[in-house]
């Protein structure tokens, strides 16, 4: 009688997922490294000063580095930890780090993860590498058990709103006044993507990804998840 007045959830039966685990997830166009303060920061501060114009930044909640001791000690602090849980993106032509992202908010009883802390160098950014960073990091958190798979950012982060439904989020809704951060209001916006919508998704990210998709000049033929 009482779940006729009171409507539950349905049932689950679900194991805890696993924390992300310190290995290297590779690609055929790039490979994450779990961050490391040594090997990957001079690369990193490098590629970052590619950026020229400086809007790399405007959305991230710290600012340009000139310095490198000063990026390293930001790294230190920052990216060395659990949660968030960093990588670095390798160009594999080179084996130089371009690009940074990072596991977080990451709850393993209720099986939610989060991608974010994402910052991909010019050299990176609208590459089939940057595309696939993300892959990798999406199949790698249902592997290890993950039931949702979280993408947050500035609702007026044009480039990172569209960047998550070309990759197949879900637009949940927006929490406002939810930060402030350079002085400034944050209006987030939140997607998703579910365990039970990555296979789906999964399919179409190998087939983008199949080098058969690109011309000899490096352009895709066939869009991301086109209907």
């Amino acid at each position: 009688m009482a779940d006729n007045q009171f409507p539950i959830g349905f049932p689950v039966q679900y194991t805890p997922a696993a924390h992300p685990e310190n290995s290297p997830l590779q690609g055929r166009f790039c490979r994450l490294e779990p961050f490391d303060i040594e090997r990957h920061t001079e690369d990193l501060f490098n590629a970052y000063l590619t950026d020229s114009d400086g809007k790399n930044w405007t959305y991230l909640p710290y600012a340009a580095f000139d310095d490198l001791a000063k990026f390293k000690a930001w790294a230190q602090k920052t990216c060395t930890g659990a949660d968030p849980f960093f990588y670095a993106v390798i160009d594999p032509e080179n084996g130089h780090a371009i690009g940074l992202a990072s596991y977080l908010r990451i709850n393993p009883s209720a099986g939610s993860i989060e991608v974010g802390w994402i910052n991909f160098s010019p050299l990176l950014q609208g590459t089939r590498a940057s595309t696939e960073a993300m892959y990798l990091m999406m199949q790698e958190a249902f592997r290890l058990g993950y039931r949702r798979f979280e993408w947050k950012c500035d609702s007026l982060n044009a480039p990172s709103n569209r960047a998550a439904k070309r990759l197949g989020f879900t637009f949940e809704g927006i929490f406002r006044q939810a930060l402030v951060y350079k002085g400034r209001n944050r209006d987030t916006a939140w997607f998703s993507v579910l365990d039970s919508e990555w296979p789906v998704l999964q399919r179409g990210f190998e087939q983008w990804l199949l080098p058969d998709n690109f011309d000899a000049a490096g352009r895709q033929i066939k869009k991301l998840h086109a209907p």
